[in-house]
Formats: structure tokens, sequence, C-alpha cells
């Protein structure tokens, strides 16, 4: 998994990170053993309807944002409305 992300561990980072994804894997084959036959599925966490399941929700209201200038300011190579940052990822 990490060479398909074009990650460089070192022996010891890619066995650290093998025990934890084995833990992780471990724990979703738990959760498939569990019975949900009675659980309605969700696309959503929150709940909008009516009711004590429902999640309270804002309105939601356009409101004017005007720090993009005062963040492009601190910048140290900015041209509005963009961040310059320097190249990460060589392949």
């Amino acid at each position: 998994m990490a060479e398909l992300a074009h990650l460089e561990l070192s022996d010891a980072e890619a066995e650290t990170y093998r025990g934890q994804l084995d833990s992780i894997l471990e724990y979703i084959e738990t959760l498939n053993r569990v019975d949900v036959s009675g659980v309605e599925p969700m696309a959503q966490v929150a709940y909008a309807g009516e009711g004590p399941a429902a999640t309270p929700l804002r309105e939601d209201v356009a409101r004017p944002c005007d720090v993009g200038d005062a963040i492009l300011a601190q910048a140290p190579e900015a041209k509005k409305p963009y961040f310059r940052v320097p190249k990460v990822i060589e392949r």
C-alpha cells in the first residue's frame, strides 16, 4: 500500500503501519459480525426530520467573508487569489 501511495517508509515504519492496519482490519471484522438485521440503513448520520432524533441545524445563511486579503498578505508568495506553495510530490 505504501508503494501505491508513493510513500517512502523505512522497514521499521512499514512494520509499525502493518501492525496498525492489521488492528484496523480486525476491528472491521468484529463490526462485520454485529447483527444489524433490525437496523434501518442510513445515508446520513444527522437526521434533519422532526422528533427527538432530529439533529438541530442552523439556518443556511450566506455571510460575507473579508479575511482573504489579510491572509494573503501574510503569505510569502501570493498572487491574489492564490497561494504559491513549493512542489512536494515528485514522481
